[in-house]
């Protein structure tokens, strides 16, 4: 899903805050009055002034450097104080309350990954997790937070692409992030360990009715977890309680199924298979089945017996 919101700090709402003409944009709702972003904007000549300062609300943002940035080429300002900036090495992260009206001013080319994590959205995890909200986060930069190094070159090929459309896909990942975030800057050794059961059988079973029905992962995790009567943390850890994947993945190796059965069965090409298969696109389902299966849809259609 791509969207920006004038209310939050992300998509072409951040771009215009810091002089860009556009962005890369994915978001979801998180939980479902707050929204959880990650916008990339790039530029290859810098800021031609400083950057707006980012208006007041309950966030957090996230930056991380897909490039490095050179000694004395970048300025951060907090709440109109300058904060000393080091020499900021590619894929090193920085994390700011967004609360604290940030600025800066950048004379070089940049090229950044940025995730705005509401705080009613962290908040909710806090509680699932039996333990109070967390009222400051540490405010860090030129972090060697290795998690959020991995997980943002992971996802930088899919920001704002078609296959970042899927809910599901962001809803699990805002989840992942979310937790490490609470866990790491929220001055916590470690999240509480919840006593997880998995999925009574009928929760189970609708859980999974749910899904196959939305093989294009175009349905919420919320709505899931409302239908099973739990909360979207609660849902996801009993989930991979009782199925050993989350539901994401679980979804994914059903498209994988799905697909290989139209193989199979019918004469249809492999861009018309992807498509009913839950796929956005065939370069989609190449990549994920490769990945899954350890060889292209291709051949294995050709040589399934030896697969």
């Amino acid at each position: 899903m791509d969207r920006s919101d004038p209310k939050g700090a992300f998509g072409d709402t951040l771009a215009r805050y810091f002089h860009v003409s556009e962005s890369k944009t994915s978001v979801t709702s998180w939980p479902e009055q707050s929204t959880f972003a990650i916008t990339r904007l790039h530029s290859e000549v810098g800021l031609p002034d400083v950057s707006q300062p980012i208006p007041e609300e309950a966030a957090i943002g996230v930056s991380i450097a897909i490039r490095p940035v050179p000694p004395r080429s970048f300025e951060l300002y907090m709440d109109h104080r300058r904060i000393e900036v080091p020499f900021i090495p590619a894929y090193c992260t920085t994390i700011l309350d967004l609360e604290s009206h940030p600025s800066c001013a950048v004379d070089c080319g940049f090229d950044y990954v940025h995730y705005h994590v509401p705080r009613e959205g962290l908040d909710e995890i806090a509680r699932d997790h039996k333990i109070n909200p967390v009222g400051t986060y540490k405010f860090g930069i030129c972090e060697d937070d290795l998690v959020i190094a991995q997980l943002t070159k992971n996802i930088l090929p899919h920001v704002g692409s078609a296959e970042w459309t899927s809910p599901l896909a962001l809803d699990q990942f805002s989840l992942v992030f979310g937790a490490h975030l609470i866990q790491t800057y929220g001055g916590l050794v470690r999240l509480p360990e919840v006593t997880t059961r998995g999925l009574a059988p009928w929760q189970q079973r609708r859980a999974t009715e749910l899904l196959r029905e939305h093989l294009d992962g175009g349905i919420r995790l919320s709505r899931v977890a409302r239908e099973c009567g739990l909360s979207v943390s609660q849902f996801a850890r009993s989930f991979k309680a009782s199925l050993g994947v989350s539901a994401h993945r679980w979804l994914v190796l059903r498209r994988i199924e799905r697909a290989k059965g139209l193989m199979l069965a019918t004469q249809s090409t492999l861009r018309d298979i992807a498509l009913e298969a839950g796929f956005s696109d065939q370069a989609s389902f190449n990549r994920t089945f490769r990945q899954f299966v350890g060889t292209s849809p291709g051949r294995w259609r050709r040589e399934p017996a030896e697969q």
